[in-house]
């Protein structure tokens, strides 16, 4: 169990100083990819992040860095290769398109990078995948393949499943966190994942934030809203604090 200090958090982040942690490079398939490893202590439980459709930047980096101060090790694992870091929409299209094509790949890069987690001393045993925007749907494609995990939380994520995909093999509970104003993600798909999750009776819990659009976590941006931000930010810690030993 870890302690719950989330109080104020928002009101005294400065989003992008003082990150720590290093950057890890290996290999999955003769391709290099960089991940993020960030620790809190040898016994913390562990947290595998995943981006969202810019890649690996510093903005998973910051959020590795406010879970070490929850008490938790951090793996953010990177699904692009190394170098990999679209700043025009057009790539960013192009590499996440190219994983929502094969999700084979998609899911043994998701597995890649646990192993890569413990070997650098994380717990897999004692884990939670979390994921932002196409990292949310990344991390339920992991659920959906029964990769090992004590949650899978997604933060304004994709939400369809792939024709002939389903929950059968999901272990662990869903979380959601759901912008209702989200332009991207549409509440159909919202209300399609969950009697998806009811009918193969995987434990869930949904939430949406009035008036918070897409990527409202997201610190500096247009669509950024800081009361949906703490608040999802808040429930994910009481949930990782009742999951984790």
């Amino acid at each position: 169990m870890r302690t719950l200090t989330t109080l104020g958090l928002f009101s005294v982040l400065l989003p992008f100083s003082a990150i720590s942690g290093e950057n890890v490079t290996y290999q999955v398939d003769g391709m290099d990819y960089e991940g993020y490893w960030s620790e809190a202590s040898d016994q913390a439980p562990l947290v595998l992040l995943i981006h969202d459709w810019d890649g690996l930047t510093d903005y998973e980096k910051k959020r590795s860095e406010m879970l070490n101060k929850l008490g938790y090790n951090v793996f953010a694992i990177d699904l692009f290769g190394k170098g990999i870091r679209p700043t025009e929409v057009k790539d960013k299209k192009q590499h996440t398109g190219e994983l929502y094509k094969d999700r084979e790949k998609m899911r043994a890069l998701l597995s890649a990078g646990a192993m890569e987690a413990k070997r650098l001393g994380g717990n897999l045993d004692n884990n939670v995948m979390m994921g932002y925007c196409f990292g949310g749907a990344a991390v339920l494609e992991a659920a959906r393949a029964g990769i090992p995990s004590k949650a899978y939380v997604t933060f304004h994520g994709g939400l369809s499943t792939p024709k002939g995909q389903d929950y059968s093999e999901t272990k662990a509970p869903v979380v959601v966190f759901h912008g209702t104003a989200d332009a991207m993600i549409s509440m159909e798909d919202f209300g399609s994942l969950a009697a998806q999750l009811e009918t193969t009776k995987v434990p869930h819990e949904m939430i949406t934030y009035s008036g918070a659009p897409h990527a409202f976590t997201v610190f500096g941006s247009n669509n950024y809203q800081q009361e949906a931000d703490q608040k999802s930010w808040d429930r994910f810690a009481q949930l990782l604090s009742s999951v984790s030993r």
